[in-house]
C-alpha cells in the first residue's frame, strides 16, 4: 500500500503538486443510492412532488456538486472537466433511487472526488426535496466503481452485495 499523498515528511497536510505529472484522459464513475418509503418512491415517479421534478432537478445538483468539489474538499485541486453525467434508476422493488456519476477530464490529477460528490450532492437533494413527506430515508452504498487514466492506471471495484 502506498503512502498517503496528502501529507508532507513532518507530517503538515498539503495540496499534492501535479505540475510533473502528464495530461491524460481520466474518468471516474462512482454510485450510491437513497433508500426510502414506497410512498416517497410513488411521489417521485409520479413527478408531482410538491418542489417538483426530483430527478431532473437532483441530476443538475449532481452537475454542479461536481463542479464545486474544490470548494468543498480543501485538497482537491480545481479541475476543468469535460464532461459530467449523472444518471438515476428507480428500483421499486428495494423502494430506492440509484444514482451513477461519470465524471472526465483531461489533466494532470483523477476525478474520483468529483464523481464521489456528484453522487453525494444529487442524492442528498432528492434528500431535501422528499424530506417533508420521508425523514427517515437514507444514503447508502456511495463508492467508487471505476476509475482510468494517469499512472496508477485502471481501477474496478470489487462486486459487492448492497446492505
Amino acid at each position: 500500500m502506498s503512502s498517503l499523498t496528502h501529507f508532507d515528511a513532518q507530517g503538515q497536510a498539503h495540496m499534492v503538486d501535479v505540475a510533473a505529472k502528464a495530461d491524460t484522459h481520466r474518468v471516474a464513475v462512482a454510485a450510491g443510492r437513497i433508500d426510502m418509503l414506497p410512498a416517497t418512491l410513488a411521489l417521485i415517479e409520479a413527478g408531482n412532488a410538491k418542489k417538483g421534478d426530483v430527478i431532473g432537478i437532483a441530476r443538475i445538483a449532481g452537475i454542479q456538486g461536481a463542479k464545486r468539489t474544490s470548494d468543498l474538499i480543501p485538497l482537491c485541486h480545481p479541475i476543468a472537466l469535460t464532461r459530467v453525467a449523472v444518471d438515476f434508476t428507480v428500483d421499486s422493488k428495494a423502494c430506492c433511487v440509484h444514482c451513477q456519476a461519470t465524471a472526465e477530464t483531461v489533466g494532470p490529477t483523477g476525478v474520483e472526488m468529483e464523481a464521489l460528490t456528484a453522487v453525494q450532492v444529487a442524492l442528498l437533494t432528492i434528500y431535501d426535496m422528499c424530506k417533508a413527506v420521508d425523514r427517515g430515508m437514507s444514503i447508502n452504498g456511495v463508492r467508487l466503481l471505476e476509475k482510468k487514466g494517469g499512472k496508477s492506471g485502471h481501477f474496478v471495484a470489487p462486486e459487492t452485495v448492497s446492505p
